[in-house]
Formats: C-alpha cells, structure tokens, sequence
C-alpha cells in the first residue's frame, strides 16, 4: 500500500475519472489500482454517485451515516458494525496502491476514517485540506473496535 487518500465526493469523482481510458489510449491513464470507502448521507439517501469495481478498483465499501458525534433524531450515528466493516475492508484490501476514502465535503467523516486507515496500515495519508479537524467519534470508535478485535486475536 503506497498511500491513503481523503477526498471530497467531486474530488474522488475525478480522481476515478483519471484512470479511466476510452480503448486504445491506456498509455494516457494513470495505473494505480485503488479500493474505495465511500461515506454518504442519509438523509438524502446518498450522493447519487455509486463507486464500481473495475480493472483498476479493485474494492468499493458504500457506508451511510451522517457527521454527528451523538444521537440526533432523523440522522444516523456512526455504528460499531460500519467500524468492523472499514477494519475487514482494510485489512482485505493491503495490496492495492491506494484507497480513495471520500465522504461529502472530505473533511469531517473520511478524515478520520482516512488517519485511522493511515495508522492501521502505517501508510501516508494525503488529505484536501490537512490543517482542518476530523469527527473524534468516528475515529474513537475505530479505534475501539480495532483494540477490541486485537484482545480477541491474543
């Protein structure tokens, strides 16, 4: 794994669209294969954007929660099953070059799922905008269940 990649859901759109090619001009396109976790709202039932395996990604996990660090009624908080799915999601998916995480704006919700990914797999995280803050909830809970499911593997 070269790197972790934390992006908006525009700037992941293109960064895909960067590997694509139309038949004939592979030679244009860049050639890093790259696994997605994509982070959607709920409240508008996604984005409207799907990410789809293809010859160079390799991998697509779709999560829906919203950016909220407690219970808010009609949105939905981060879940332990979502933290053990991003934890399996990672752990299959070492061997390609990159893993583009996106959610809507790249900054709150994939930011930290982005550092956590990052020190799990002691890889460089590449974020939009660095200097800005991360969902703690997020982070906490992934690294909870990691420390859970590292006590279950001694």
């Amino acid at each position: 794994m070269t790197r972790i990649l934390v992006k908006s859901v525009y700037d992941a759109f293109e960064y895909v669209m960067e590997r694509f090619y139309p038949f004939g001009l592979e030679d244009y396109a860049s050639k890093e294969t790259y696994a997605v976790i994509s982070i959607q709202d709920t409240h508008t039932k996604g984005f409207g954007v799907k990410f789809a395996e293809s010859f160079f990604c390799r991998d697509v996990l779709t999560l829906y929660f919203d950016d909220i660090v407690r219970e808010v009624e009609g949105a939905v908080l981060f879940q332990k099953e979502q933290a053990e799915a991003i934890l399996a999601f990672l752990d299959k998916n070492r061997d390609v070059d990159e893993i583009l995480i996106h959610c809507y704006a790249g900054l709150s919700r994939s930011r930290a799922v982005g550092i956590f990914a990052g020190m799990y797999l002691n890889c460089d995280v590449v974020c939009s905008d660095p200097g800005l803050t991360m969902n703690d909830y997020v982070f906490d809970l992934l690294r909870n269940v990691q420390k859970e499911k590292e006590s279950l593997q001694k």
